[in-house]
């Protein structure tokens, strides 16, 4: 049978055909034998792949299963589904699962991986309310939210290092109850012992090296690849070099940030 290359920028479904192959194929499982596991036909399976059928939710749960896939199959599933996403960020989501080690610099919020769920129900409701999605897209964009989070429980857990600007702390998203349940939340995180947060002051001023969202993952090879985002798209970058500035400037950051103890207790105190 002739084989169909699918590119996998052309849409989600067929990255996610791309990556379900790649995955089976790691594997070593034919699509009969993969359907078998996965309870469905060789037929969907191969539909799938080749991007002419979407997957349903229980299929891409069910693929993650079979194929020890992390949880990256749920998350490109939330992406075909959710047109509401930054142009760019499913691609770093996929990565952002493998992943085994994630650095983080955040301004003005929690970063998703932190976030409670009411606290980022607030925002998608928000959302709503400008009229810039639907309340079918608010609830897609929680969901694909817990999803990425399953990462924190993940077994071996990632190793997981936040710096976050300390307007963090202080935007009362939600309102007072909501923000401080959020920051409790920051506060037992922050006691597991493969999560690091730090706070970078507000004294730090113009020496604080970014001005954007910036995020280092390390993969099991020990590649780094840098995402970072505009008003309009993220932008995931495999560029060595590129990497290894940003490496360079976090690394200074986390010298320049509050010390672990230090940022538990300015948590605390908001």
């Amino acid at each position: 049978m002739r084989r169909t290359e699918l590119d996998p920028t052309s849409s989600p479904a067929a990255a996610f055909g791309v990556q379900l192959r790649r995955s089976r194929e790691a594997k070593r499982l034919t699509q009969v034998q993969l359907g078998k596991l996965i309870g469905y036909s060789d037929t969907l399976v191969s539909s799938i792949e080749r991007g002419t059928r979407n997957p349903t939710l229980p299929f891409a749960t069910q693929s993650d299963h079979a194929l020890d896939t992390g949880g990256t199959l749920e998350l490109m599933f939330w992406n075909i589904s959710n047109t509401s996403l930054l142009e760019g960020f499913s691609e770093y989501a996929a990565q952002e699962a493998k992943a085994v080690e994630i650095r983080h610099f955040e301004l003005g919020v929690v970063p998703g991986l932190l976030q409670t769920r009411e606290y980022a129900a607030a925002f998608a409701s928000a959302a709503v309310r400008r009229g810039k999605i639907t309340q079918e897209q608010a609830d897609d964009r929680i969901n694909f939210l817990l999803t990425r989070q399953k990462l924190l429980d993940r077994k071996p857990a990632p190793w997981l290092h936040f710096v976050l600007d300390e307007g963090c702390l202080h935007r009362p998203v939600g309102g007072p109850e909501v923000m401080r349940r959020q920051l409790r939340h920051l506060a037992e995180l922050a006691s597991r012992p493969n999560i690091t947060i730090q706070i970078a002051p507000y004294s730090l001023a113009e020496e604080l090296p970014f001005t954007m969202v910036v995020t280092l993952l390390t993969m099991a090879d020990r590649s780094v690849l840098s995402y970072s985002e505009c008003q309009m798209r993220g932008f995931l970058v495999r560029q060595s070099e590129t990497a290894r500035s940003l490496e360079r400037d976090y690394h200074q950051l986390t010298v320049e940030a509050l010390p672990k103890a230090a940022s538990l207790e300015m948590i605390r105190q908001a």
